[in-house]
């Protein structure tokens, strides 16, 4: 296990930090490897209902270690391995049946700004700012920033991001719909934390598929998505948070999810 990144896991968050705080929290294999271990440790945990990635120090993630890169003769090679493992990651964040949020602070560029776009939401620091950086160092993107931006942003916006390569101030970033919620740095952990805990209240099997549903509409034909639609409220239904909704609604008092998950 790398020691690069780090879990905790409390009150049914776990939160999942990027640990290389002098290195900006690069990207290498080591933080790869973590992210990797750590986002399959919490997939499949039931005492786990809502994932919050942040970064140590000053950063949230600045992105490829390119001092990784440079030190080898074809930096291809490492390329195409490292940006295969990483986007194991953004996969299983994006397939993950659980809410991930993302804590952003000081600069996400790079690979950094597409883990960001991974995550379903994304609290930010006012003085942070995303970055793509790509085409500025004669790269293209990776990490899923080319297929996240333009749902985003729309094409033109995302085509004008990525190849002028501009500095997305956390300004910016609200009025683009990049992010959620924008606070001062010394709140990005507290406001993540009280997102976190609102999540976690709700029906956890109805944020799940609800998120589910939501990344495969892109892809999907409209009979293939409703066939989801159908077999999700059902399994929902059936579930005992989702027995409690309806309960809730019809005798017109608040849903207890928490109870009803301990229920089962």
């Amino acid at each position: 296990m790398s020691d690069t990144v780090q879990l905790e896991i409390a009150d049914r968050i776990a939160t999942i930090t990027l640990d290389r705080p002098d290195a900006l929290n690069a990207i290498d294999p080591s933080i790869v490897e973590g992210l990797r271990d750590h986002l399959a440790r919490v997939h499949g945990d039931p005492e786990v209902g809502v994932v919050v990635i942040a970064g140590a120090g000053r950063a949230f993630c600045a992105g490829g270690d390119l001092r990784y890169f440079a030190e080898v003769e074809r930096p291809g090679d490492r390329l195409r391995t490292l940006a295969g493992g990483f986007h194991l990651c953004i996969q299983a964040i994006t397939s993950m049946p659980k809410p991930v949020i993302a804590a952003v602070h000081g600069p996400a560029a790079g690979g950094g700004f597409s883990l960001a776009l991974a995550c379903d939401l994304r609290v930010m620091a006012d003085d942070a700012f995303l970055q793509l950086g790509y085409t500025t160092q004669g790269l293209a993107p990776d990490g899923g920033g080319s297929f996240a931006l333009p749902r985003l942003v729309g094409l033109a916006r995302a085509l004008e991001i990525a190849m002028l390569d501009p500095r997305l101030d956390a300004t910016r970033c609200r009025e683009l719909g990049l992010v959620h919620r924008v606070v001062p740095r010394d709140r990005v952990a507290a406001e993540t934390l009280a997102l976190a805990r609102e999540l976690e209240g709700r029906a956890a099997a109805a944020i799940g598929h609800t998120k589910l549903l939501l990344h495969a509409a892109a892809a999907s034909a409209l009979a293939e998505q409703l066939e989801r639609e159908r077999l999700a409220i059902a399994e929902c239904g059936d579930s005992p948070e989702g027995r409690e909704g309806v309960t809730a609604f019809l005798a017109k008092r608040p849903p207890d999810y928490r109870s009803a998950r301990r229920s089962r």
